[in-house]
């Protein structure tokens, strides 16, 4: 029998409270002071009050989505987020914060093979970290066909900066769900939902049969022929805040961020290459 580690226990018991509907003069307590506590800017959604439970004011959707370049080479930012660090794919290493580095074919798995793993070799990685004050859901930085999903079962660790500096190949230790993804160029990259701590749930709307923090002990492969999603479609969300990892084909992105920056889903962070 398969033992747990203790990072799912814990998440999951948080996932279980967070997803508890309490009467409702509570539940704008709970909700109320989540906000204060977390200093969460709702000017783009409803009231906290109208939430009715901790989980749905987590994963809260925008009242009206925002503006976004439709360039075909306008590359947005899939999420709001911090930029904990960004640069380049140097034999297959990528940084997880400065100073700490990890293997991209490990963060990557084993479902994917050498030819599928060698095409970021000396591409572009960028990190965003989503804190429990930001916006959770995820959406598409650009017209893109997905191609394939992984779901790799793991550890929830937390990925603040902190827990990034002291645990190495912590992205690797994680439970996470790849995607490999094609642009109608045909330049290819890989988005990776990281989990963390207290974040059970990675919801990936166009394939429920991918449930996290579950089960699953072994990797999980969902090949996809005619899967089309336009920039800026809502794709899921964290129950809670993590982090999205996107690594590039080497030329594929022009990067318009740094490393310490924060941005927002629908600004734009990079430039499309013709390749």
């Amino acid at each position: 029998m398969n033992k747990r580690h203790i990072t799912s226990a814990i998440s999951q018991s948080f996932g279980k409270f967070a997803s508890k509907k309490f009467p409702k003069w509570f539940q704008k307590i709970v909700n109320a002071s989540y906000v204060s506590l977390m200093g969460l800017d709702m000017s783009e959604f409803h009231s906290s009050s109208t939430y009715k439970s901790l989980n749905a004011l987590f994963t809260r959707r925008l009242r009206e989505d925002r503006n976004f370049s439709l360039n075909a080479e306008d590359f947005i930012s899939p999420c709001d987020s911090f930029i904990s660090e960004c640069g380049e794919i140097t034999n297959d290493y990528a940084l997880q914060i400065k100073g700490m580095r990890y293997k991209c074919s490990e963060l990557l798995g084993d479902k994917f093979s050498t030819e599928e793993k060698n095409f970021i070799s000396d591409g572009t990685f960028i990190n965003f970290y989503l804190s429990p004050k930001d916006y959770h859901r995820y959406h598409i930085p650009t017209n893109l066909k997905v191609l394939k999903a992984v779901h790799i079962p793991g550890k929830f660790y937390p990925v603040n900066v902190p827990s990034l500096k002291k645990r190495v190949n912590l992205f690797i230790e994680n439970e996470r769900v790849v995607l490999l993804c094609e642009t109608t160029n045909k330049q290819k990259f890989y988005m990776v939902l990281v989990s963390a701590l207290n974040v059970g749930v990675m919801q990936v709307s166009f394939e429920p049969r991918i449930q996290t923090n579950a089960d699953a002990v072994k990797p999980s492969v969902y090949t996809f022929d005619n899967l089309y999603l336009d920039k800026g479609t809502d794709f899921g969300c964290f129950e809670m805040g993590s982090t999205i990892v996107i690594l590039a084909q080497k030329d594929m992105l022009e990067a318009k961020v740094n490393a310490g920056e924060h941005v927002k889903y629908g600004e734009v962070i990079a430039k499309l290459n013709q390749i």
